[in-house]
């Protein structure tokens, strides 16, 4: 045992002599090139904050995040601007809607409306259209028909015409995590050339292009994230713009119905002349 201990202490001795004898030539000819050595750490050459990645990136990488940047003022432009239509619209189908349901004729109707513009005032004038000019056709049914038609290419109109805009976040939604996903690649392939050029894997030398491949990952989902969100917010909200549509033209034809089945005034019946001699 005490063979060993000897052993162990002296080849522990040697090898600490070894490592001296090669490190401190190292160290002198490092301090005779001006180089300073750094234990533990790697000094980064660049400002890892997100303006900083950015004023540092690669052309590429900085054309994909001015893209997603616009991409998300779109976003947030669209929802403004349909935040306010879908609500004003809504609002009004609401109150002509609620006109509606306390007068007894198409006619009465118009006059109740007369000062307004919207989709209901459209479904009126439509039907007052047809009737005068289905006047003396005796198929009620056909003249109902025919007003049901005009009454659901106008609700398609607007249906479509609320629509407008919403694809756009469609779109955003769904390419924006592809776009910043090619960012990310182009941000990782520069890390590895750097690395190529360099013959070193340093932390300052991989950090930079790496930061900016996240950079690149985080824009593209803030700008998808919102745009899929706000979509469906809007979905949402227009499938009940356009139910409330459908009660509209319902109580229209409705109106109609009654005006077609409402009996006109009967004329006095005259006796025959023979009968009132008779008498």
């Amino acid at each position: 045992m005490r063979f060993w201990s000897s052993w162990m202490r002296w080849a522990l001795a040697r090898g600490v002599a070894a490592i001296a004898w090669i490190s401190v030539p190292a160290l002198a000819l490092a301090q005779e090139a001006g180089d300073t050595p750094v234990i533990g750490t790697a000094t980064l050459p660049r400002d890892l904050s997100p303006w900083g990645m950015y004023i540092n990136a690669d052309p590429v990488v900085k054309a994909v995040l001015i893209g997603l940047a616009f991409a998300s003022l779109v976003t947030w432009t669209v929802w403004l601007a349909k935040t306010v239509e879908i609500v004003v619209a809504k609002r009004r189908v609401r109150a002509a809607l609620n006109v509606l349901a306390s007068v007894r004729s198409t006619s009465e109707g118009v006059e109740r409306l007369a000062g307004t513009r919207g989709e209901v005032r459209k479904f009126l004038d439509a039907a007052v259209t047809e009737l005068k000019l289905s006047a003396g056709s005796i198929e009620k049914e056909g003249i109902k028909e025919r007003i049901a038609s005009r009454l659901e290419r106008i609700e398609a109109a607007y249906g479509r015409r609320i629509l407008r805009g919403t694809g756009v976040l469609a779109t955003i939604g769904a390419t924006a995590p592809f776009v910043g996903l090619f960012g990310t690649v182009w941000g990782i392939m520069n890390s590895f050339i750097g690395i190529s050029k360099s013959h070193t894997t340093n932390l300052a030398v991989v950090a930079p292009g790496i930061a900016e491949a996240l950079l690149a990952t985080a824009f593209g989902l803030a700008a998808a994230i919102p745009a899929v969100v706000i979509y469906n917010v809007f979905a949402r909200s227009i499938a009940g713009y356009r139910a409330t549509l459908g009660d509209a033209a319902a109580e229209v034809l409705r109106l109609v119905s009654r005006d077609l089945e409402r009996p006109a005034a009967a004329p006095p019946v005259r006796r025959p002349a023979s009968l009132s001699a008779a008498e």
